[in-house]
């Protein structure tokens, strides 16, 4: 009774069973669906507002992705015990699903749409996010909103030269690419990756392989939409009508023609201010309640000069050629005490990167629903107000800054070294100082920047270009380095990070339904050229290499590894002696569960001292080793040094200095840290040390004579027929 429209459709998915349910939960949705993906479970409810929003000119939609901890068995680590503000993933989550479906929209709607995607059940193997992608696909289709879909996704890796449809959590490890690939039937709508340094080739075959998956669920959802799909409910448009349009595109075009024609944004904004003012003065009277449509034909008109300049004329407004890009600049060591920092800048754009470097400990802590518990190089984009022209003030990040900065971070991951070679934490902070387009390829270009004058050893440079699209009908054509307005009017924002070896990360982003095979190519090829240009004549005229050493500012960072059972040791109990260590240095200490030991300082001799104490809490001392030790008793006949926590030798008077010593406190007080050697352990296990060996051996000091004070007589025959002290012999 209660379940009367419950259905139930099965396929398979890179061989994992993927269920759909509906019309058992959230019947109040417009739409709804239960994606059970593996053991992976994700529940997506599609619900829109019966009217229009007044005074707005743009399609409201929202998408969430609420990641629910009870979906991996955990309990919220914050103080309330519940989930909070959505988190990195989840906002990048909720981005890879909006982008691909909003352009089917119609692009009058102005209802109010949410969709919610609502992870949970977790299985390690089966993403979430390709089962909250195809289940808002779903929910959509069998819902009353309009809707030109459906679509699918999948993620797609490259392990030893083959493509992997979905690839588990092993495979995921191994993969040298991780790309979501959204499609409609005939083209692809969306594209996000990272990657390893893949080459072009590589890139472009597998996002014809995550394609050619997709289409196979397409036809399942069709199946399922021409069961339940509701018929679409009718809306009013928003839209001027023709006839307007027409009317006020000739008497603004001429205008706007000339207003556009300039590579300055800021003079450009200036022209078209008085543009606008007359036209309303002109056709406000005509139109009195129809304010917004003489905004949206104002619109209109500069969108078709833009895109007519480009189509027809091969014109573009600042005057460049098709793949010129604008003017570039990059500096480094603009701010004299952080670590590292790099400015980018092209045209308009400006972005400022700086680098920190800090310890282990400094790494983020992360309350996800994967199995990330901390990260380790974070990369943080700000976008002010002023960047722009605007006044507004600041609010924090919101979700195209969290988008732009991952997109960033993406980019550097591969080149990044690892923790075994560069035990630091990274973070970089990008502020866009101004934008007039490409600003996430700015912060790409800076994070290479800044991270090269903090003295990070990354394994390559990398740098960021975006390629737009304008088509009409089957025309289509590319451009590089698009700029603000280019963006704005065009069809898309094609982004490419990467070595000269390959590519490192792309987002894609439309304004149409989607892309065919050649668009693609292309893109990736122009890109690939720019990108080339932009490390060999801009990049790494600026800063060649990495710098030798690391800032005086930077902490310095040792590491070593200890056998686990040795953990305890090291700790002490209740943390007593990695606490005296760290006292006693000047250092921070950070052990791993794995044996890794992370020590900090400023002061890279504090640094080596507390490493050797810590190697020999872990080793036993043997002769002949040397410590530096903290003298912790004074006898008469000699002082006791703690060259470790628990391990304390006795350093002789004798042994105390090169010369002869009548006190011991005329050499060495309590607290005092000395260089010593160990000469023997006796059967007791007790440590015999030597200050005076170890400042012959590693110093190489010249002993006195420490026997005798008397003057020596000098060499040479004697009176009494000896040599040298002795009488020589007769026959």
């Amino acid at each position: 009774m209660f379940f009367e429209k419950f259905k139930v459709y099965e396929t398979e998915l890179a061989g994992r069973p993927l269920i759909i349910e509906t019309g058992k939960m959230a019947q109040l949705a417009n739409g709804e669906c239960l994606v059970r993906y593996g053991e992976t479970v994700v529940h997506v409810a599609v619900t829109a507002s019966t009217k229009p929003r007044d005074g707005i000119d743009f399609f409201p939609l929202s998408v969430d992705f609420e990641e629910k901890l009870y979906s991996v068995g955990k309990i919220p680590g914050s103080f309330l015990r519940r989930e909070g503000r959505p988190t990195d993933k989840a906002v990048l989550a909720s981005r890879l699903i909006d982008r691909p479906i909003r352009p089917l929209f119609p692009k009058d709607l102005r209802n109010d749409v949410s969709v919610v995607n609502t992870v949970m059940s977790i299985d390690p193997d089966c993403s979430p996010e390709v089962a909250g992608l195809i289940g808002t696909s779903i929910a959509i289709s069998i819902s009353d909103v309009p809707w030109n879909g459906p679509i699918s996704g999948v993620s797609v890796g490259l392990i030893d030269g083959e493509f992997i449809i979905n690839p588990d959590a092993e495979q995921r490890k191994a993969s040298r690419m991780a790309v979501t690939v959204a499609s409609t039937d005939e083209r692809i709508a969306m594209i996000e990756a990272g990657a390893n340094e893949v080459t072009d080739e590589e890139m472009y075959n597998g996002i014809m392989a995550g394609h050619a998956a997709n289409l196979k669920i397409i036809e399942f959802i069709k199946g399922i939409k021409a069961e339940l799909g509701k018929e679409s409910f009718s809306y009013d448009t928003t839209l001027a009508p023709d006839e307007m349009f027409e009317e006020i595109f000739a008497s603004a075009v001429e205008d706007m023609r000339a207003a556009l024609d300039t590579d300055d944004k800021n003079v450009r904004d200036a022209r078209m201010r008085p543009i606008y003012d007359r036209i309303h003065a002109e056709f406000d009277e005509k139109y009195p309640e129809q304010g917004a449509q003489i905004e949206d034909c104002l619109y209109r008109t500069q969108k078709k000069i833009v895109r007519t300049w480009l189509l027809e004329e091969q014109k573009r407004v600042d005057g460049r050629g098709m793949d010129e890009l604008r003017p570039l600049n990059a500096e480094v060591a603009l701010l004299p005490r952080v670590h590292g920092s790099g400015m980018f800048t092209r045209g308009q754009t400006q972005v400022l990167t700086v680098a920190t470097l800090g310890s282990v400990r400094d790494n983020q802590l992360l309350d996800g629903i994967d199995d990330e518990e901390t990260k380790r190089y974070i990369h943080h984009y700000n976008f002010p107000s002023y960047s722009v022209g605007e006044t507004r003030p600041s609010r924090g990040p919101g979700r195209r800054e969290v988008g732009h900065g991952a997109l960033a971070e993406r980019a550097l991951i591969p080149v990044i070294p690892p923790v075994e070679d560069f035990p630091y934490t990274i973070r970089l902070v990008s502020e866009v100082l101004s934008s007039n387009g490409s600003t996430s390829q700015g912060a790409i270009c800076g994070s290479t920047l800044s991270l090269m004058d903090a003295g990070v050893p990354i394994k390559a440079p990398v740098a960021g270009i975006s390629c737009g699209l304008i088509t009409e009908g089957d025309r289509w054509m590319t451009m590089v380095d698009i700029q603000g307005v280019e963006d704005f009017f065009g069809d898309m924002d094609f982004k490419v990070a990467g070595t000269h070896a390959g590519i490192t990360a792309i987002q894609m982003d439309l304004k149409i339904s989607g892309l065919t095979p050649e668009m693609i190519k292309e893109a990736l090829e122009k890109t690939h050229k720019a990108r080339d240009y932009i490390l060999d004549d801009i990049m790494l005229k600026a800063i060649p290499e990495v710098r030798p050493e690391l800032s005086k500012y930077a902490p310095k960072m040792l590491s070593t590894i200890i056998p686990v059972d040795k953990i305890r040791e090291v700790i002490g109990s209740g943390g007593k002696v990695i606490q005296k260590i760290s006292a006693e240095c000047g250092v921070k200490i950070d052990i791993e569960e794995d044996g890794h030991v992370f020590i900090s300082g400023i002061d890279i001799d504090n640094c080596n001292r507390a490493l050797d104490i810590v190697n020999t809490i872990v080793n036993d001392p043997e002769p002949g080793s040397y410590y530096n030790g903290q003298v912790t008793r004074i006898m008469d006949f000699g002082a006791f040094v703690e060259i470790a926590p628990g391990k304390e030798g006795l350093v002789h008077v004798s042994r105390l200095d090169i010369k002869r010593v009548d006190k011991v406190t005329d050499v060495v007080n309590i607290g005092d840290i000395i260089k010593v050697k160990v000469l023997e352990i006796d059967d007791k296990g007790r440590l015999n040390l030597s200050r005076r060996d170890a400042l012959i051996d590693l110093d190489g000091a010249v002993p006195e004579n420490t026997i005798s004070d008397a003057p020596r007589r000098p060499s040479g025959p004697r009176r009494d027929g000896r040599r040298d002290g002795r009488r020589e012999r007769r026959d």
